[in-house]
């Protein structure tokens, strides 16, 4: 045997064996990362102040994953902005799985046109993980308003422009959008007022310091059943099964409003993906607990899991469409 030619075939032979040596360590080593996931508590930013619809929501369903998971996830709440300043927040951890952003229609869609500069990409600087749920928002008034149907209130506002007030969660949020989209839609004069989250636009609206207010239900429904606030309408194509007896507000006088919100979890970009499959499986084993689902329902919510790509493909849509939406209404934030 040609001994050069045998110690070329060992040197072939040798760099074979070491290249697939390091591949099955890349493979064992991925797999035990992904097995020891996640290994200690999970911060979650909630762009948004505590007791607002989405925050309720947020801590509702995730602490459900983070028994799936067998870890906490502790909620930071990072307002500001229409929920820019806690994205922005997010785009800047380490993408190790260990920090989360909770995202809205708002943060990842409405804000993409609604503000010249966001501070982030929606797509660009977030790996998706999964959709939550899609969510009505209602036209709540004060006690003291003198309405008690949405025709009512269309008549008053109509009569009196520039005299009323529509709270809403911050510029940028869907229930300034909605509002905004009312008002063109029903051609209504109504002045905005914004506030730093749902929560304290709702206790401002308790005390009568503002006159309406379009929000997600988990923010509003409890107040309605409560006796403390009116409720007139929800804003979706469809009925709410939960509080069926409320007319929508294409049926109510403006025809084809159709507004609904949705939110969903994002992992920073380039979080690696057996990372975002372990969320993913938690979230879904979350939503399909029929406890949860219940207290969804009851809040005006609608379990909506997907996969991550499904999401990803859902929010380049909702750019699209919000951005529209937000063009027709004329509004815009420097």
């Amino acid at each position: 045997m040609n001994p050069k030619l045998f110690v070329n075939k060992r040197g072939c032979d040798r760099r074979a064996f070491l290249a697939m040596a390091s591949i099955a360590a890349l493979s064992h080593s991925e797999l035990s990362f992904g097995q020891s996931y996640p290994a200690k508590p999970i911060k979650l930013i909630v762009p948004f102040p505590p007791g607002g619809g989405g925050d309720t929501l947020a801590r509702l369903v995730m602490t459900r994953v983070g028994k799936e998971l067998g870890q906490p996830i502790v909620v930071e709440n990072l307002a500001g902005a229409g929920g820019n300043i806690g994205a922005q927040t997010a785009t800047r951890a380490a993408a190790d799985g260990y920090t989360l952003l909770y995202g809205t229609n708002g943060t990842h869609g409405i804000n993409q046109t609604l503000y010249k500069n966001a501070g982030f990409n929606a797509v660009r600087d977030f790996e998706p993980v999964s959709q939550l749920t899609r969510i009505a928002a209602m036209v709540v008034v004060r006690a003291g308003l003198p309405v008690n149907t949405m025709p009512e209130l269309l008549k008053l506002l109509k009569a009196s422009p520039g005299r009323y007030t529509f709270a809403s969660a911050g510029n940028g949020t869907t229930s300034h959008l909605a509002g905004e989209i009312l008002k063109s839609s029903a051609g209504l004069s109504v002045v905005h007022i914004p506030y730093r989250g749902g929560g304290p636009a709702i206790t401002d609206l308790l005390g009568g310091q503002v006159d309406m207010l379009i929000d997600v239900m988990p923010n509003t429904a409890p107040q309605v059943k409560a006796g403390k606030l009116r409720g007139l309408a929800v804003s979706t194509a469809k009925r709410v099964p939960a509080m069926p007896e409320l007319p929508t507000i294409a049926e109510s006088g403006v025809p084809g409003f159709d507004v609904s919100a949705w939110d969903a979890i994002f992992a920073p970009a380039h979080t690696p993906q057996p990372l975002i499959a372990t969320l993913n499986e938690a979230i879904r084993k979350a939503l399909n607990d029929p406890e949860i689902r219940a207290q969804l329902v009851a809040r005006g919510a609608e379990a909506a899991p997907s996969t991550p790509a499904e999401l990803g493909n859902f929010v380049k849509a909702e750019i699209v469409r919000w951005g529209e939406a937000v063009k027709r209404s004329g509004a815009s934030i420097e």
